[in-house]
């Protein structure tokens, strides 16, 4: 396609664009080479924003869930034959600009593509049966990272032995300056667990008995260090007789191993993703993954992933979604699921219960593995109690003391925490020597206690804010304690308009603190009960001391500062970068 550079008008501009921007994205799509850097030469005008919208357009088909697509993508779609053929070609001829296929194979038609590889149905004369042979997408072109992550896709799935996992023939084309890397596979013939879920929600047995030896297929796969880090209906394909089979282990990743396998797999083998790389696709995705934390990413990420799939099969629609890719991130990230029963009315209550401990945030309170979520399934096939119904003694206190997914985020408020332990005992160290010495003058106090506090917060919070971006969790922390900061000035308000005397409420100084630290446990870690209970026992102490003491002996509010600030100071220490 030929336009002219520089056009005149700036709607002139945005056709160019748009037709050179449709014109390499068909070039794309169709398998044909594309020279970026060319038409970039040949429209100087807009060179930038071709770039960017090209690179943008590519991020975008390969963030979109599979059920928001004209047409399935990855692996998993692909294996499957019996789709849909594309109207300008039959069942069985060969698309246009088909590559050149390896030795001993002929290419029969194009199955699908994903962000990296073309599957084809092709014939592969010896033994003389029909495969899916995936081939890298314009090889030619492929950059050394696209080429190692093919290679360890396809030498993941071949050394993996299940009988749920899509098995893997030959792996070749790796080597020499012409490589073609390709891999052949068994070609299943039927559809996907995507096509089904389309249709609504499954019948619960049905649902179950489909994922249980998908969850032992992924447990083989963990015991032999392979994660596989994109789990999805898609994935998930369905022969004729309804026989599950999970494939597409493009993004797969070392599991944590023990030391002796883990020097047998490579332990010095070069990483395929940079930190903070979001690895899946964002509808399927653990909390884990969506943030970026690929450190955290371990068995339990998949099984989030196949609770993820099993709510899918009772309601219809995946946990979390959103109008952008973005914006489901941020929703598997922050949100919690509705309970499937909210959505589909029908859906089972332990398969409720199994699908929610496998969407927990925190990783300790999924299931410990693949094979115990399994076993979960199967104990619901057999009729038997499932484990998501039950709990220890231990379990619960562990759950109640634990932290929760926000936890992190005490890492940008360590240090600040610190300084305001510092500060409230300061205050009132100074509080209650005045007290001691007879000052009665309410005015004195109400200035420390609000415009004081008041300046300290605006320090505080803007210290905080040129640390980074200021999370949702950490707003809602923020209006906590601004909520504290009202309710202890006004205090003095209320003790004045009741005729007493100056800081004779000051004992409700410890439940207000605790009411804070009881919300914060809840929001960040279970620890924080701890000071929290320490402060409904300060505000007892400093009542019984106000009732009971000479006035040169309460200390009660000097007591209180100590017991709230340790509540803020030692989590700081904990959590200080």
């Amino acid at each position: 396609m030929s336009l002219a550079a520089g056009p005149s008008a700036d709607s002139t501009d945005d056709d160019a664009l748009a037709g050179v921007l449709d014109a390499l994205l068909e070039d794309a799509e169709a398998g044909r080479p594309v020279d970026l850097e060319a038409a970039c030469v040949r429209h100087p005008a807009f060179a930038k924003e071709l770039r960017e919208l090209f690179n943008t357009a590519g991020l975008m088909r390969e963030f979109l869930p599979s059920g928001d697509r004209s047409s399935d993508d990855g692996l998993a779609e692909t294996v499957v034959s019996g789709r849909e053929t594309p109207a300008d070609r039959t069942l069985g001829e060969p698309r246009r600009n088909a590559p050149h296929p390896p030795p001993g194979y002929e290419i029969r038609d194009e199955l699908g593509r994903g962000g990296m590889g073309v599957v084809y149905r092709a014939f592969q004369s010896e033994p003389g049966r029909e495969v899916a042979l995936k081939m890298i997408r314009q090889a030619a072109l492929a950059s050394p990272e696209d080429a190692a992550r093919f290679r360890r896709e396809a030498e993941a799935t071949a050394r993996l032995d299940d009988p749920h996992i899509v098995p893997v023939f030959e792996v070749g084309g790796f080597e020499g300056e012409d490589a073609s890397p390709f891999f052949s596979m068994r070609l299943i013939e039927g559809s996907t667990l995507d096509a089904e879920l389309r249709k609504g929600p499954r019948p619960p047995r049905e649902l179950a008995a489909t994922l249980a030896p998908i969850a032992r297929a992924i447990d083989t796969a963990h015991r032999a260090g392979v994660l596989h880090r994109d789990l999805k209906p898609s994935n998930i394909l369905l022969d004729a007789l309804g026989r599950p089979f999970v494939t597409d282990f493009g993004l797969a990743g070392r599991a944590p191993q023990p030391q002796s396998l883990a020097g047998a797999m490579g332990e010095d083998a070069p990483t395929l993703t940079q930190p903070g790389a979001i690895l899946g696709t964002p509808a399927w995705m653990s909390p884990e993954q969506a943030a970026g934390r690929r450190e955290a990413v371990g068995p339990a990420s998949d099984v989030y992933s196949l609770g993820a799939i099993l709510y899918a099969g009772l309601t219809g629609r995946p946990p979390f979604s959103g109008e952008t890719p973005a914006a489901t991130v941020m929703r598997v990230l922050e949100s919690e699921p509705r309970r499937p029963r909210r959505l589909n009315e029908d859906a089972d209550p332990d398969l409720e219960l199994i699908a929610l401990k496998c969407l927990q945030k925190p990783q300790d309170l999924r299931y410990v593995s693949a094979a115990a979520l399994a076993d979960d399934l199967e104990a619901y096939l057999a009729g038997e109690p499932v484990s998501a119904r039950g709990g220890r003694f231990t379990d619960l206190v562990h759950r109640t003391f634990r932290e929760t997914h926000h936890a992190p985020i005490l890492e940008n408020w360590g240090l600040l925490w610190m300084w305001h332990a510092a500060v409230l005992v300061a205050l009132c160290l100074v509080t209650n020597v005045l007290q001691i010495r007879g000052v009665e003058s309410r005015p004195t106090y109400v200035l420390m206690w609000t415009a004081g506090m008041g300046a300290w917060a605006a320090v505080f919070w803007g210290l905080r804010r040129r640390a980074g971006p200021i999370s949702f969790v950490e707003r809602q922390i923020a209006h906590v304690w601004a909520a504290s900061m009202v309710s202890s000035s006004l205090l003095f308000a209320i003790e004045w308009l009741l005729g007493m005397d100056v800081l004779y409420l000051s004992p409700v100084l410890g439940l207000i603190a605790g009411a804070v630290f009881f919300a914060k446990a809840g929001m960040l870690s279970g620890a924080l009960y701890i000071p929290a209970v320490a402060c409904f026992l300060t505000a007892l102490l400093m009542a019984w001391m106000e009732a009971t003491l000479p006035r040169h002996l309460d200390w009660g509010v000097l007591l209180f500062g100590l017991v709230t600030g340790a509540g803020f100071f030692f989590p700081g220490w904990k959590y200080r970068r």
